[in-house]
């Protein structure tokens, strides 16, 4: 593999005053474009004003996987006559999984973002070669009465041309109420491509999308309860590779974008008219439980966030790692959450803690938000991982002692979601004398060590000693078994009923909804309650239903 590293931070500090002094309007290349192939790794220094360009090795056609980091930097694909195409990686959001599609003339751009000197590390991690295209889907029958209204029409010899001119005006998804409690949901692209896929699927699949007929109108029809809420995108042209079933189901990232015609886009961002690629679409059906404490009031003070590194001996890495105060009182309570780079650009957890502060429905509760070194890293230690587990109790808690946030365990809360959850679960198991509240959004309880049967944890709380552990569990019903593989949703109600005969208190709750952030920044909020304030929360709160 080849490893550069480009550029002393005096070397472009001196480049940077250069290029002020030349007065040029936008960023100039700091260097010619290196050459990348696939295994080369990136560490380098950005100095403001300043960005580096790369050209990469690797055949049109091909999907590229690569891994980003970027402290101060951005990092932008352009195509051969440097127009911008997407944004890959954002500054500051830990390291961050990319994939895209290679064509000729390609150009990767890493430009600071602020007034001090950035740092970059990029590797291209694989290569994927393209394989035979399959044919379209065969079309289902056509439940919409709207589009069989367009089918109607384009059979008369008709255009899709007031159809279109009406979704621009309605907004997408087509919605067509059943029944008060029920809708018909149709997800629509306009297009002639190929191969067009739904990334967040009410099925929990990447579904595809039909053709109506020869027109451009592509389409796929859900039943959805009207207290439904996710957050999707639409793929086209996904590319079939060669590789696993995994990297299929995965390469529908490398084209995954917004809905053109769904002006509602999740999380909010100032930089979504960037370009398709920025952010999800949002479908919130009108019984939609509210999330009434994920955006900012101008009455609520905003308490302190503040950035550290978290070097860990025990395991060999260093990770990011935010702390959250509250304003105008000491912390009586404290939160541990994992994948905090999500938990921070994602969902607006400060903002959520100064709400819920506000309300007086936590005691103030600081908050510590622990970010992964990168996606291997957070594979190996999220499930359950015995170092890890020592980390949390032997190195992150007596550092968060040392910064004045510790609390006993009945008001500390460790929490997370998906393998987050999971990973919370476990922590009960090991560091009770830390953490006596489990809050856990769409946990992993599928997981099992490679060779052994499906319920590993549920099995570990069964056969160990009741703890002083109080429980938070939330799941998406379209989280549910599919495809022969466990889902979230039935292995999460059979942890409960687990935890439930050792008498443990849990707080069990459902929603329809998927593997999503949209949902887990309101779920986040309820869990804190119901364990930080069980009283207020079994007297109802409205968007906890």
């Amino acid at each position: 593999m080849l490893v550069l590293s480009l550029l002393s931070q005096p070397a472009l500090a001196q480049q940077a005053s250069q290029r002020t002094q030349g007065g040029a309007g936008s960023p100039s290349d700091s260097t010619a474009p290196h050459m990348l192939a696939v295994g080369d790794a990136i560490h380098a220094s950005v100095a403001p004003g300043t960005q580096q360009v790369y050209r990469m090795k690797v055949p049109a056609g091909h999907v590229i996987q690569a891994d980003f980091n970027g402290r101060g930097v951005t990092l932008d694909l352009q195509d051969a006559q440097r127009r911008h195409l997407r944004r890959l990686g954002v500054a500051d959001a830990g390291t961050m999984g990319l994939m895209w599609i290679a064509s000729a003339g390609q150009r990767l751009v890493v430009r600071a973002t602020g007034s001090e000197v950035g740092q970059v590390n990029l590797t291209l991690t694989r290569s994927l070669a393209p394989a035979p295209q399959g044919g379209e889907p065969s079309a289902a029958s056509l439940e919409s009465p709207r589009l069989r209204a367009l089918q109607k029409t384009l059979d008369e010899g008709g255009d899709t041309d007031a159809f279109w001119r009406e979704m621009a005006l309605a907004g997408t998804p087509l919605i067509e109420p059943l029944s008060d409690a029920e809708s018909l949901v149709t997800f629509l692209w306009q297009g002639e491509g190929s191969n067009i896929r739904l990334f967040g699927s009410p099925s929990g699949n990447h579904d595809p999308l039909a053709r109506l007929g020869d027109s451009d109108v592509w389409w796929t029809t859900f039943r959805m309860p009207n207290t439904a809420r996710l957050s999707y995108r639409i793929a086209p042209d996904v590319p079939l590779v060669e590789g696993s079933k995994r990297d299929q189901r995965r390469v529908i990232l490398a084209t995954a974008q917004r809905d053109p015609l769904n002006p509602h886009v999740f999380p909010a961002m100032e930089d979504a008219s960037l370009d398709v690629y920025q952010g999800f679409s949002v479908l919130t059906l009108p019984d939609a439980p509210p999330q009434p404490w994920v955006r900012p009031r101008v009455n609520v003070a905003s308490g302190s966030v503040q950035h550290y590194r978290l070097a860990s001996r025990l395991l060999g890495n260093e990770r990011d790692v935010w702390i959250y105060r509250p304003t105008h009182a000491a912390p009586e309570a404290l939160l541990v959450m994992f994948d905090g780079q999500a938990y921070r650009s994602r969902v607006p957890m400060p903002v959520i803690m100064d709400n819920l502060i506000a309300d007086g429905l936590i005691p103030p509760t600081a908050m510590i938000l622990i970010a992964n070194p990168g996606p291997e890293e957070r594979g190996r230690e999220l499930p359950p991982n015995k170092t890890f587990g020592r980390f949390l109790g032997e190195e992150l808690m007596p550092w968060a002692r040392m910064h004045g946030l510790a609390q006993p365990a009945a008001q500390t809360v460790i929490g997370g979601s998906s393998y987050g959850g999971l990973a919370a679960a476990y922590a009960g198991l090991m560091n009770s004398r830390w953490f006596g509240n489990i809050l856990s959004l769409s946990g992993s309880y599928w997981w099992s060590p490679e060779g052994e049967r499906p319920g590993w944890m549920m099995r570990q709380y069964a056969q160990a000693d009741k703890l002083p552990l109080k429980f938070y569990l939330d799941a998406g019903r379209y989280e549910a078994t599919r495809g022969g593989h466990i889902g979230i949703l039935e292995t999460s109600r059979h942890f409960g009923d687990v935890l439930r005969a050792k008498g443990y208190p849990v707080t069990q709750v459902e929603h329809d909804t998927g593997h999503d952030y949209l949902h887990w920044q309101g779920s986040v909020a309820c869990g804190l309650v119901a364990l930080l304030n069980p009283g207020r929360y079994a007297q109802g709160l409205k968007g906890c239903e």
